[in-house]
């Protein structure tokens, strides 16, 4: 904790660089009292985490400057950033809020507002709103299993426990997966039996197409019936590895939602919610192609938005929420039913200050016990950052760059590509890279490295089809994260334009990449079955104990043209 001198001593720094750091509410004890108090609202109350990815500890997390909307999407959440999100909420710059929904002034305000998240903080958030709000339920929109070390270590036992610790009703799911299909079905079937219901209207067996998972839970709140249908990502085959859920199909599925939700009402439900993993622009549609949904309560895309996005239907209006990432925020959703209807709502995405809440003592001893057994490796110190490290964005963040980097140097390659992956704590400048905080960028079940002779054209046609999984203007066809990372090779993007004609001006070295020619390229997260090779976190462990420090390096971004003044792009 810093004490009151390096305090003001920080707030002057602060100032120095412009920032309108609201010091009154700075520290801790001088924190609004009722900064966390939720005036009580109507009968039904649901709260929302998701994409936590087993960030059980506080932690600095940087959301994004540049995610473009295209189409109908520009200007419109999620795709606002910095400023202009501020603007579009009334959300007053330089306060809290704007720290923890905005990049801006991102160092100083961490500094100063301190760390985020953390299942212990969360823990005494959940019971404070459910003390207030009898009869409340927790959802989780998945993404939760995976992220950490010890996630990968205790083969996701870690998250499980916690989440039952922290009292979690219902489930959906993504990164989940990866863990395989018999895992994930243990763990529903055993460890979640008779307190966490995992739901997944979009799950179904290749072969008769049988639901895998329930497909949605009803639940009595305070007398009203809630109906929860859980909606998976529906391209976990194609943007994970296939092998590892091989019986399994997924999918967006809106005619099965329809049928699911007009079944729900006739079985009494008066509040229908989806709990969906799509990620928000495939909610929005999604809204306003199927009706009788009260609330989307959003998750994949990681975007922290502070109010729903309403979306007018054939039926009525679907509020689209979405509660960011790492643990940063509770979502808390009221809901006024009468005459088997809602009638009226009020909704708040909770920023989780760690500062400003005490850690629940059962979590908090939970959570020492479970990194003990692996505390020699967690903290082992590879290196030390003179830079910020980040990763989010739809084209590249600093610690992406890193990676990058380690792969080029250590696997000798001409280029290189890193998963657009949009999880991965923030490390501020000064900050030690431990083990656990590489785990953080890079803890999958599928970690092999890769180097590959490629031609310059088949490295454009990989650009150019995960461009199209990101910039495609049906959000439908949007099948993953952001843009794969592109170390050595530099280009120009017109997320406007279609599929092929998406990337140009190829350089590498400062000379044109010659589409005949073959380059050594390096990569990680192969989806392909069989592949073996050095794990990505033993190659940049590596390159970090062999460099010691990271200096401010260049950020390799694209050219970005054709998109006007985006307020989702602020470079």
């Amino acid at each position: 904790m810093m004490n009151r001198r390096e305090f003001l001593q920080m707030l002057a720094v602060a100032a120095a660089s412009g920032m309108a750091i609201d010091s009154k509410q700075a520290l801790a004890g001088n924190a609004p009292a009722d900064f966390y108090d939720l005036p009580q609202f109507g009968n039904v109350s649901l709260m929302h985490m998701t994409d936590c990815h087993a960030q059980l500890l506080p932690i600095y997390f940087r959301e994004p400057n540049v995610n473009i909307g295209i189409g109908s999407a520009l200007g419109q959440p999620p795709h606002l950033v910095g400023e202009y999100l501020l603007k579009y909420y009334g959300i007053r710059p330089g306060t809290r809020e704007a720290h923890a929904f905005t990049y801006l002034d991102f160092q100083a305000a961490a500094r100063t507002y301190g760390k985020v998240g953390g299942f212990a903080h969360l823990k005494t958030l959940v019971d404070k709103v459910r003390a207030s709000r009898p009869g409340s339920l927790l959802l989780d929109g998945g993404d939760t299993w995976q992220g950490s070390a010890t996630a990968l270590w205790t083969n996701a036992q870690d998250m499980v426990d916690a989440c039952k610790l922290l009292g979690v009703n219902v489930m959906t799911g993504h990164w989940e997966f990866t863990y395989g299909a018999e895992r994930v079905k243990h763990i529903v079937d055993h460890d979640f039996k008779n307190s966490i219901d995992f739901v997944a209207q979009n799950v179904t067996t290749n072969d008769f197409g049988d639901q895998v998972f329930k497909p949605y839970t009803m639940k009595v709140i305070n007398g009203v019936h809630v109906a929860i249908i859980g909606q998976s990502f529906p391209y976990t085959p194609i943007a994970n590895p296939r092998y590892m859920v091989p019986d399994w199909t997924f999918g967006i599925q809106d005619e099965n939602m329809q049928k699911v939700v007009d079944e729900a009402r006739a079985k009494g439900a008066q509040v229908v919610v989806v709990l969906s993993h799509n990620g928000m622009d495939v909610d929005i549609k999604m809204a306003s192609r199927v009706t009788g949904i009260d609330a989307i309560f959003g998750g994949h895309t990681h975007d922290g938005v502070p109010q729903p996005y309403q979306v007018k239907n054939a039926k009525g209006t679907t509020l689209v929420t979405n509660a960011g990432s790492n643990g940063k925020f509770l979502g808390v959703m009221d809901f006024d039913v009468q005459g088997k209807k809602v009638v009226g709502w009020k909704y708040r995405l909770l920023p989780i200050f760690s500062n400003l809440i005490a850690p629940d003592a059962k979590m908090e001893a939970f959570i020492n016990n479970v990194r003990a057994p692996f505390a020699a490796k967690l903290n082992e110190k590879l290196a030390v950052t003179e830079d910020l490290l980040y990763r989010r964005g739809n084209f590249n963040g600093t610690f992406d760059q890193l990676i990058l980097d380690a792969l080029m140097a250590v696997k000798g390659a001409d280029a290189a590509f890193s998963p657009g992956f949009r999880w991965g704590t923030t490390l501020l400048p000064g900050d030690v890279i431990t083990m656990d905080k590489l785990m953080d960028q890079t803890a999958i079940t599928y970690p092999s490295t890769t180097l590959s002779e490629m031609t310059g054209a088949t490295i454009k046609t990989i650009m150019e089809d995960v461009c199209d999984n990101l910039f495609n203007s049906d959000p439908y066809y949007q099948q993953g994260g952001d843009m794969v990372r592109v170390g050595g090779i530099q280009y120009t993007v017109n997320p406007n334009n279609k599929i092929g004609n998406r990337i140009s001006n190829m350089t590498l070295k400062g000379k044109p990449v010659d589409a005949s020619r073959k380059y050594k390229v390096a990569g990680w997260a192969p989806v392909g079955e069989g592949v073996t090779g050095t794990p990505i976190w033993d190659v940049v462990a590596t390159y970090l104990r062999d460099i010691k420090v990271v200096k401010p390096r260049q950020l390799n971004m694209p050219k970005v043209v054709g998109i006007g003044k985006n307020p989702g792009y602020v470079i």
